[in-house]
């Protein structure tokens, strides 16, 4: 009697854990869903049918061979998702639930995979993973699942496509690092252009400053030239033979230079009259001094020369003399 009476409260009393429900057979029929918790069944009458799991789970999709909508043959496997949210339809609509959601997710990818380049499969998983989602769970909705995420786990084309693929890669970054070179040389050849075109700007502006500070300084040696030709003028004016005679010396002092400077020259003939010239030159000198005497007795602003130098007189030489000049 106590052994009836264990089996009899064990039959009675029924405890469904939590993601877990049971449903209730009564006679072999289905009755209801017992959800977690403690619940009580009639003796001898009723029973626990299904225990499902309402958790989610994951389902391994086999590797299969597919071929693709350009004949290459690529092997694909895949991962499902699922979770159950009718109890008694994933357990009496359904004899093996796994086992029909994995053929269908294998039939499905073949269909998807098979309608796509080999391109799309490689570089366009999203696509296809979002394309099985929607089929498979259209058809698992009768059977109470819901099929949450399809992922393609892995894609492996032949070898003879994946060395096509490496020397394809290959290809391209070889062009890309011929584009980046090239890039490099055209910025380079940029700058050496601009760092040629602002040294030419800057020696043009060299050359200009040159140019200007030449010609202010021509300006100011003829402006020189005419004053001194201005203060003799004016002396040749007065009647001084001496302002005269400056010009005369001056022409005879540079002949005289050309002549010695000639290099196919050996020896230059010397004047015998030597002491005509250097008087000359002292006559100068005493001319300059009476006009600059001359202007600062009139207040004139205009600058005076400076004094000639004293030129001592040289001995006289027989005429005709000859002095020997070395190259």
């Amino acid at each position: 009697m106590v052994v009836l009476a264990v089996v009899l409260l064990f039959s009675v009393i029924k405890i469904v854990p939590q993601g877990r429900e049971f449903t209730v057979e009564r006679f072999g029929k289905y009755t209801k869903t017992l959800t977690p918790g403690i619940s009580l069944l009639t003796p001898f009458v009723e029973r626990i049918g299904r225990r499902m799991n309402m958790m989610e789970q994951v389902l391994d999709v086999p590797q299969q061979e597919v071929i693709t909508k350009d004949n290459a043959m690529v092997k694909v496997d895949a991962i499902v998702f699922i979770q159950v949210m009718n109890a008694a339809a994933a357990a009496y609509r359904v004899e093996d639930l796994p086992y029909a959601i994995t053929q269908l997710c294998s039939t499905n990818l073949r269909t998807v995979v098979g309608s796509m380049d080999l391109d799309e499969v490689l570089f366009q998983r999203d696509n296809i993973n979002s394309r099985l989602l929607t089929v498979i769970d259209a058809a698992t909705e009768p059977w109470g699942v819901k099929v949450n995420r399809i992922e393609i786990k892995d894609l492996t084309p032949p070898v003879d496509i994946t060395n096509a693929m490496a020397r394809q890669m290959k290809a391209e970054r070889e062009r890309r690092a011929v584009i980046t070179e090239a890039e490099g040389e055209k910025q380079a050849a940029i700058a050496r252009a601009e760092g040629a075109k602002q040294a030419a700007i800057l020696q043009a502006e060299g050359r200009k400053e040159a140019a200007f500070r030449d010609a202010e300084a021509r300006e100011r040696e003829a402006e020189a030239e005419a004053r001194a030709t201005a203060m003799v003028s004016e002396a040749i004016a007065r009647g001084d033979v001496n302002a005269i005679n400056y010009f005369v010396a001056q022409k005879y002092v540079e002949a005289f230079a050309e002549l010695a400077r000639n290099p196919t020259a050996k020896t230059v003939i010397v004047p015998a009259e030597m002491s005509g010239l250097v008087g000359t030159i002292a006559g100068l000198g005493e001319l300059v001094g009476l006009a600059r005497d001359q202007q600062q007795s009139r207040g004139g602003d205009r600058p005076s020369p400076p004094p000639a130098p004293v030129v001592p007189r040289p001995p006289r030489r027989p005429a005709g003399g000859s002095v020997p000049v070395t190259e």
